[in-house]
């Protein structure tokens, strides 16, 4: 008999309430000891013990485990393993001292993901649950691109995938759920000019390639107006542009590096053509030569209408106010996932810092002193329960009447 998704929710919320000390000290202790990307061992298996469940390792340093049952499609919850190479300038007695830092709320997640994990294996389950304890969402190579090509999720019978990220834009315990696009496709470029070299004071001689590469710069930040439509988001950031060695010497390469993000795949094709076309023609009208070299990221990051519209109602039924919908340009490498099986990713608001004073001002992702509350820790498991039992009603495997 198909369980009342009112009943679940009673009992996985119940069951919480008794992982949430646990939570924030491991949280604590996650925070204080902090990984970088492809070196997550540690973390890792602080998490495992948490969990106390038999894992399968994934994509180097990553793993899954499972609770629940076998015989129907699992649901995966995501967190991060990785923190960023910078130093915490937060003050708490439990701040990270090896010049790693935890300053995107990936030590809120994991928290929040043995919580949960924790207090579904306590309870009937219409749906098993997989932790998914991915490395390297900092950095590339992707560790969710990874565990997809090892063909994880199938292995593991994911037919659906979770994730809730912290963000400092919302209303403290506010949560957006939206449906589509809600993170941008991430690529990287990098134009070489090839020109000729010379001396400083015999510039006819030459063919120099910085002012060539300038014009390339300047040019490509053209790009997004002329084609992408004003109603949909895309940004170019040119970021290093880098010649020559001595003042007096006209180089033979210049080198400019940036960023493309885009919103649908249709514009990133659009965008890649336009930039190969500006740096190539450019080049050629000054006598040079460009070669433009794309290293493509994070796919658009697309939430399922289903599971968004029946989680959302659950995630308040949770006692967290829904917000207003947030969309970034950020990247994200769940995306790698939602591409395989339907999934959600939920931004759940926080304020970013303690407040020491009434001065204080909330601080960003990836600020050194970005460090949310460890309210955030229950909240998080919170929403994923909400968003556990949405995406069983979504799979029919509960029943909302």
């Amino acid at each position: 008999m198909m369980p009342s998704a009112h009943t679940l929710f009673e009992a996985l919320n119940t069951a919480l309430d008794g992982e949430l000390d646990a939570a924030v000290a491991l949280r604590h202790s996650l925070h204080q000891y902090p990984c970088l990307s492809g070196k997550e061992g540690p973390a890792a298996s602080t998490l495992a013990s948490a969990l106390g469940l038999p894992v399968h390792k994934v994509a180097g340093t990553g793993f899954l485990a499972r609770t629940g049952p076998d015989d129907v499609p699992a649901i995966g919850i995501r967190a991060e393993l990785d923190a960023l190479p910078m130093y915490e300038s937060t003050g708490v007695e439990w701040a990270a001292e090896n010049g790693v830092m935890h300053a995107c709320g990936h030590d809120v997640h994991q928290a929040a993901m043995v919580a949960f994990m924790r207090a579904a294996g306590r309870i009937r389950l219409p749906a098993a649950v997989v932790a998914i304890a991915q490395p390297r969402e900092e950095c590339h190579p992707s560790g969710a691109r990874d565990i997809v090509d090892e063909g994880g999720l199938e292995a593991a019978g994911i037919g659906a995938v979770l994730a809730v990220h912290v963000h400092h834009s919302l209303p403290a315990g506010s949560v957006s759920i939206v449906s589509g696009a809600v993170n941008a496709a991430y690529d990287e470029f990098t134009v070489t000019v090839h020109g000729h070299g010379g001396h400083g004071a015999y510039p006819h001689l030459a063919v120099d390639p910085v002012p060539i590469a300038a014009r390339i710069t300047l040019a490509l930040y053209d790009l997004v107006r002329n084609s992408v439509s004003p109603v949909e988001a895309a940004t170019l950031t040119v970021g290093l542009l880098s010649a020559g060695s001595a003042a007096n010497v006209i180089p033979d390469t210049a080198v400019l590096r940036g960023t493309l993000r885009s919103m649908t795949a249709a514009d990133q094709d659009r965008l890649h053509k336009g930039l190969r076309e500006i740096a190539e023609h450019l080049a050629m009208a000054f006598g040079a030569r460009a070669v433009v070299g794309i290293d493509r990221g994070d796919p658009v990051l697309e939430n399922d209408a289903g599971i968004a519209l029946h989680s959302a109602e659950w995630v308040e039924r949770a006692g967290l106010p829904l917000a207003e919908p947030l969309r970034s340009c950020g990247s994200d490498d769940f995306a790698f996932f939602t591409q395989r099986v339907p999934g959600l990713m939920a931004f759940l608001g926080v304020d970013g810092h303690e407040a020491t004073s009434p001065a204080d001002h909330p601080r960003a992702l990836h600020s050194s002193s970005f460090l949310p509350a460890d309210s955030a820790v229950e909240h998080t498991a919170r929403a994923l329960a909400g968003m556990y039992v949405g995406t069983a009603v979504r799979l029919g495997l509960a029943d909302d009447s």
